[in-house]
């Protein structure tokens, strides 16, 4: 449970303008809500990009030389098909040139769904819009965008039980936190608020040794939590922040070596025989819950043992925990801010809907 601390700047945000929309793809509700939600067809391969970034190391500009269609419709099958949070198979069904990129058009659970790559086959794009349409043509054909809506189908309770799975360097794991920090503070101990961590690293060894360090604070050094979390966030910066919140190092010290062996953190990420599919390593701090949940990627929000949808903007996410309250306080009549906050770093804001759904994993 998360002590209420004062939280700064949460508020005063700087908007940053974003055009592209983000769906999640790997998650377990990913590929189901095609058959349901036609319009994700269109969209879905924005939750990848940097997922696929990251999983290719590739980063910036490419000078890579462009690939045949066929050759980039069997790299994108590839990488799908060994994402490990895909149940079932993704098939080829064309690829075929489009303007400056290679369209792909996949089948899944008997749903077709074109996606589109750079000729270099090193990056999924989403779908594209011509600059030769005029203004208002390109606005009608890409503005979908929805307000975020808080999930209020959670099971009820005295106390809710609010459990954030994410991962460190989770550029949507960190969207979310920004979100729910506020609501944090402002329900304190009326709720029982914990981030816990999906039980593989996919940022390397610092998500890894961040996870430990911010499992310690959460842990033993509670009321101190939020203030780093505020900090973290902002910059990324985790010694500056374990100073900046006056967190007792030698007690994170001595946590972090003993939560290190008794979850075999190091020895994990040394032996890559024990990585999920041969690509993450595991990091087992939260392994029953992640099991009892099926947590498939960062974030994963679970409010009285339900996984919900919510919106990643703090008044979604209090109007999400907020009905899930038997008999809710009067905080939950408090107006928090609307604006979704930007995946990645920093407290800036971004268009309503974008990244809404997207994960790691």
């Amino acid at each position: 449970m998360v002590t209420k601390k004062k939280l700064e700047n949460t508020e005063n945000t700087v908007e940053e303008k974003t055009v592209s929309k983000k769906v999640n793809v790997s998650g377990k509700n990913n590929f189901d809500k095609i058959r349901a939600n036609p319009w994700i067809a269109s969209t879905i391969v924005l939750g990848l990009i940097l997922v696929l970034v990251l999983a290719l190391g590739t980063g910036g500009g490419s000078t890579t030389a462009k690939v045949t269609a066929d050759e980039a419709g069997q790299k994108v099958l590839t990488f799908l098909n060994s994402n490990p949070a895909i149940t079932g198979e993704v098939s080829l069904v064309s690829a075929e040139e489009e303007g400056q990129f290679y369209k792909v058009t996949l089948t899944y659970q008997g749903q077709e769904v074109p996606v589109y790559t750079t000729k270099d086959a090193l990056f999924l794009v989403g779908n594209p819009v011509s600059l030769t349409e005029t203004a208002n043509d390109a606005a009608d054909s890409t503005d979908t965008t929805q307000e975020p809506q808080p999930d209020t189908s959670v099971p009820k309770s005295d106390k809710p039980v609010v459990e954030l799975f994410v991962m460190s360097y989770c550029p949507y794991g960190t969207q979310i936190e920004k979100g729910i920090l506020p609501v944090a503070e402002l329900l304190g101990d009326k709720i029982d608020f914990e981030i816990k961590f999906v039980n593989y690293a996919m940022h390397g060894d610092k998500e890894v040794y961040e996870n430990l360090n911010q499992y310690c604070i959460e842990k033993e050094q509670n009321d101190k939590f939020l203030d780093y979390m505020q900090c973290f966030l902002d910059k990324a910066d985790g010694p500056g922040c374990i100073t900046e919140a006056g967190i007792n190092k030698a007690k994170l010290d001595a946590c972090t070596k003993s939560a290190d062996e008794e979850f075999a953190i190091t020895e994990n990420f040394n032996d890559q025989s024990k990585w999920l599919s041969g690509r993450y390593p595991q990091f087992n701090t939260n392994q029953a819950e992640n099991e009892e949940y099926g947590v498939r990627g960062s974030p994963t929000l679970i409010v009285n043992g339900k996984e919900t949808s919510s919106g990643r903007d703090p008044a979604s996410l209090l109007g999400t925990i907020c009905a899930a309250f038997n008999n809710a306080p009067e905080e939950c009549n408090t107006e928090l801010s609307s604006a979704s906050p930007s995946p990645g770093f920093g407290w800036t804001t971004t268009a309503a809907d974008s990244a809404a759904a997207a994960q790691c994993g």
